[in-house]
C-alpha cells in the first residue's frame, strides 16, 4: 500500500514504496538524459539486493555509465559486482549489436534459413523494428535468467518511448500482415518455385505469428502494473519538466504504470549553498516554483527529493550513502 504522510496527503517522497512491493519484477528507470537515471538505478539495485534473493542491473544506455559508476568493467553478460553476492550488472547496445537477432536457424538448412531472411526483410520494411525486436530478445532472454527483479537503466526519454510504446503498435502490424497471408497467400505459394522446392509461406507465416505472440506477451508485462513500474528521473528545469510530461502522456497513454519521481540536483534549505550567494537564492527560488508545479501536477506520484551534491557518486561508499536520499523521506532536502 503506498504511505500517506501529511495533512495535504501527498505520497511518501522516497522510493520506499518501490521496495515494499513484493510483487515487482521490472523497474524501469528513464528520464531526460543528465538527470542521474544511473545513480538512482545503480543505488535502488544496491537496495534491492538486501532484500531480494537476487537483483540484475541491466543498463541499455548506448553510455553505459553503470560501468563508471561502479568502477567495475560489465559486458552483455551478467557479472556479479564486486562486494555483492547476488546483485549482477549487465550493459547492452541495443543500437549496434548486430548478434542481437530474433530468428535463428533450427536446423542450419538452406530453407530454415532462407525463411529467415525472408522475415527479416519483411520486417525491416517496418522503422524502428530492429531496435524494438533487440530489445524483446533481451527481455526474454533476461527473463530465462531466473532474477528476483530487473532494474533496467533506460535512455533518453526518446529512446525510451520508442521501445515502451512500439510493442502496442507492433501487434497491429503483425496482425495485418497475417491477415494479408491468408489473402494472398496462394498467389505466393504457386511462385515458391522462385524461392527454391522447400520454401513453404507457411514456415514464414508462423515465424511471423510467433513474434507476434512474444510481442504480445512483452506488452502484457509492459501494462501489468503489478510486476512492471516506472521511475522517473528528472531536474527542476524546464525542459527537464517539459520531456517528464510528454513521458507521462505516453506512458499513461500505454498503461504503463509509473507513480514515482525523482527530483535531482536541488539547492537544499540544511545549509549545503550559499545563503548570500545570488545566483543559489536565483536558482533555489525557481527550483521551488518547479517543485510546486510536480506537487500539483503529479499528486499521485511519490515525489522524491535528492539534493545538489558536492562531487559526483562514483564507487560502492558512495551509492551507500547516496541511498539514503532514495528510501529516507527528506534525508537531504527538507
Amino acid at each position: 500500500m503506498d504511505a500517506v504522510i501529511g495533512e495535504d496527503n501527498l505520497l511518501e517522497a522516497s522510493l520506499h514504496n518501490i521496495l515494499c512491493q513484493e510483487s515487482l519484477k521490472w523497474v524501469f528507470v528513464g528520464g531526460k538524459g543528465g538527470g542521474g537515471k544511473t545513480t538512482v538505478s545503480c543505488g535502488l539495485a544496491i537496495q534491492l539486493s538486501k532484500l531480494r534473493e537476487t537483483v540484475l542491473l541491466l543498463s541499455v544506455d548506448p553510455a553505459h555509465n553503470i560501468s563508471d559508476t561502479f568502477g567495475q568493467r560489465f559486458t552483455k553478460t551478467p557479472t556479479k559486482v564486486e562486494g555483492f553476492n547476488n546483485l549482477f550488472a549487465m550493459e547492452v547496445d541495443t543500437d549496434n549489436d548486430e548478434n542481437q537477432t530474433l530468428f535463428e536457424p533450427n536446423d542450419g538448412s538452406e530453407t530454415v534459413q532462407l525463411g529467415n531472411n525472408i522475415v527479416k526483410i519483411v520486417l525491416s520494411l517496418f522503422p524502428g523494428i530492429n531496435e524494438t525486436m533487440r530489445y524483446a530478445k533481451i527481455m526474454k532472454l533476461v527473463k530465462t535468467m531466473d532474477f528476483s527483479i530487473i532494474v533496467i537503466d533506460t535512455a533518453s526519454s526518446g529512446h525510451t518511448l520508442k521501445l515502451l510504446t512500439f510493442p502496442s503498435k507492433m501487434e497491429k502490424v503483425f496482425g495485418n500482415i497475417l491477415q494479408l497471408k491468408n489473402r494472398i497467400g496462394p498467389y505466393i505459394n504457386q511462385m515458391s518455385m522462385l524461392f527454391g522446392p522447400g520454401f513453404n509461406l507457411e514456415d514464414v507465416a508462423q515465424k511471423i505469428e510467433d513474434l507476434l505472440n512474444y510481442i504480445k506477451t512483452f506488452n502484457q508485462q509492459l501494462k501489468n502494473h503489478e510486476e512492471t513500474t516506472f521511475i522517473c528521473v528528472c531536474i527542476a528545469e524546464f525542459l527537464s519538466l517539459y520531456e517528464m510530461e510528454r513521458l507521462f502522456q505516453e506512458l499513461n497513454k500505454n498503461e504503463i504504470g509509473c507513480n514515482n519521481i525523482v527530483v535531482n540536483q536541488l539547492y537544499s534549505t540544511n545549509g549545503q549553498s550559499d545563503p548570500n550567494c545570488k545566483k543559489c537564492s536565483s536558482r533555489k527560488e525557481l527550483q521551488c516554483t518547479y517543485l510546486e508545479q510536480i506537487n500539483d501536477l503529479y499528486v499521485n506520484c511519490h515525489v522524491t527529493k535528492l539534493p545538489l551534491l558536492e562531487k559526483e557518486v562514483r564507487g560502492i561508499p558512495d551509492l551507500k550513502k547516496f541511498i539514503n536520499y532514495l528510501i529516507n523521506p527528506n534525508f537531504g532536502y527538507p
